[in-house]
C-alpha cells in the first residue's frame, strides 16, 4: 500500500494510483508554490545509467548538452525520432557515478528497452529502477529541507525558472515560470514511509497531482503525460528554453529542430486560455478549441484542443492549449466542457468562453533570412572585337 494513500483525506488519481488530492486541493497548491508541501510522485518511472561512456552516449542521442555535466547539475532533454517529434521527456542529473533519468508513467520501461540496445560496445550499464526508486516533489523551502534531511539518493531541481545554456525561448516579456522552484527528491521505495510520516506529523503538508498540476499550467511548463502527442516538436511548447542545445552536435531529429527554428515556424503554439468561469465548469482534456461563435457550428472546424485545464488558487479556470499556427494571438476563442476529437459528434457540453494569453507567437522560428540566388548559373561573356 503506497504509504501516501493512507494520510488523512487521500482521494486516489484514477490512472495513475497516486492522490490527486487530500481534500482541500486550492490550499495545497498555495502550500506546496509557498514551500510547505509535498507531492507523491512515486507512479512516474526513473531508469538508472551508469558506466564511463554514459554522458558521451547519452549526449549523442538526445537535444541537450551532456558533456561536461557536473556531478549534481540537473538539466532535461528529449529523445525525438529521426523527424524531429518527441518520443521521451528525461529529467536528468548525474552524481558522479550514475545519470539518473526521471520520466513521466510508463515511460521507463520503453526508454530502458530502447537504451539496451542502442548499447552497442559501450561501457554503459542501463537499468530500470522504478520498483526500487520514486520521486517526492516540493519547491524550495521548509519542505525541500525536510526532504534533505533524509537523505535522498539524488536530487533534480528543475531548471524551468531560466533559459539554459544553449537554449532559446520563444515567448515574450515577463515569464510566469521565472521563480519556478520545483525539485524532485528520489528515496529508494522503502523510504516513503517515513517521508509520509513528514506530512502525518503535520511538519509538512501533503499535495496532490492536482496542484502540481495547476502550478504547472500557470507557469507555462509542459510535460510529457499532458502537452505532448503523436505530432509535438519541442518548438510549439517553447521547450527550446530549457531542453534543447542548440549548439551542440548531431543527435536523431536535429535536422527538423534546427530547420523549424531557423528556417520555419512551429505548425501549432501553445496558448494559455483565461476560460469564462461563470458556469463552474472546466474542459476535458482533449477539448476542441473553436474560434468565438464557430463551437455551435456542426460546419465549422477546430483550431486546437485543451491539453490540461485545472482550477488555479489565484486564477481560476486556465488551461494550456495548441493551436494551430495562423489563429491570431488575439482572437476570441469557445470550447465545449466535455467535447474531444474523439466524440464531438455525440457528447454535449456547456460552452466555455476563452481568452488567450500567448505562449509561442505566432512568428516564432524563422530566425534567419537566406537571401535569393540572382541566377543558378554563371553569366556567359559576350565575345567583343
Amino acid at each position: 500500500m503506497n504509504p501516501f494513500l493512507e494520510l488523512p483525506g487521500a482521494i486516489a488519481d484514477s490512472d495513475f494510483g497516486v492522490a490527486a488530492h487530500y481534500g482541500e486541493p486550492l490550499p495545497e497548491q498555495r502550500a506546496l508554490v509557498e514551500g510547505g508541501a509535498i507531492v507523491d510522485l512515486s507512479h512516474n518511472g526513473i531508469v538508472v545509467v551508469s558506466g564511463e561512456d554514459r554522458l558521451s552516449w547519452l549526449h549523442s542521442m538526445t537535444s541537450q548538452q551532456l558533456t561536461g555535466l557536473r556531478p549534481g547539475e540537473s538539466v532535461e532533454t528529449i529523445l525525438l525520432d529521426p523527424n524531429g517529434r518527441i518520443e521521451r521527456v528525461m529529467r536528468l542529473v548525474d552524481d558522479g557515478k550514475r545519470t539518473w533519468l526521471l520520466v513521466d508513467a510508463g515511460s521507463a520501461e520503453p526508454l530502458a528497452a530502447f537504451l539496451t540496445r542502442m548499447r552497442f560496445a559501450l561501457r554503459v550499464d542501463v537499468r530500470d529502477v522504478s520498483e526500487e526508486y520514486a520521486a517526492v516533489l516540493a519547491f524550495e523551502g521548509p519542505a525541500a529541507e525536510s526532504l534533505r534531511a533524509l537523505h535522498p539518493a539524488a536530487e533534480w531541481r528543475d531548471p524551468w525558472a531560466v533559459v539554459a545554456r544553449g537554449g532559446v525561448q520563444y515567448a515574450h516579456g515577463e515569464h510566469p515560470g521565472a521563480d519556478w522552484s520545483a525539485v524532485q527528491f528520489l528515496f529508494a521505495r522503502d523510504q516513503l514511509g517515513a517521508v509520509a510520516g513528514l506530512a502525518r506529523s503535520g511538519s509538512v503538508r501533503a499535495a496532490g497531482l492536482m496542484a502540481i498540476d495547476a502550478l504547472e499550467v500557470r507557469a507555462w511548463r509542459p510535460s510529457q503525460h499532458g502537452e505532448v502527442d503523436a505530432r509535438a516538436i519541442p518548438h510549439e511548447l517553447d521547450w527550446m528554453r530549457t531542453a534543447v542545445h542548440m549548439n551542440k552536435g548531431c543527435y536523431r531529429g536535429q535536422e527538423t529542430v534546427a530547420k523549424v527554428h531557423n528556417l520555419g515556424h512551429p505548425p501549432r503554439r501553445l496558448v494559455l486560455l483565461h476560460l469564462d468561469g461563470s458556469g463552474g465548469e472546466l474542459p476535458v482534456t482533449g477539448a476542441l478549441v473553436y474560434r468565438e461563435g464557430e463551437a455551435q457550428d456542426p460546419e465549422s472546424r477546430p483550431v486546437g484542443r485543451v491539453t490540461r485545464a485545472v482550477l488555479h488558487y489565484e486564477w481560476g479556470g486556465i488551461a494550456l492549449a495548441l493551436l494551430k499556427r495562423a489563429v491570431a494571438e488575439d482572437a476570441p476563442l469557445e470550447l465545449r466542457a466535455g467535447e474531444t476529437g474523439a466524440d464531438a459528434d455525440s457528447v454535449e457540453g456547456q460552452l466555455i468562453a476563452a481568452s488567450q494569453e500567448t505562449v509561442v507567437p505566432a512568428d516564432a522560428g524563422r530566425t534567419r533570412t537566406i537571401e535569393p540566388t540572382a541566377r543558378l548559373t554563371p553569366r556567359r561573356e559576350t565575345p567583343t572585337g
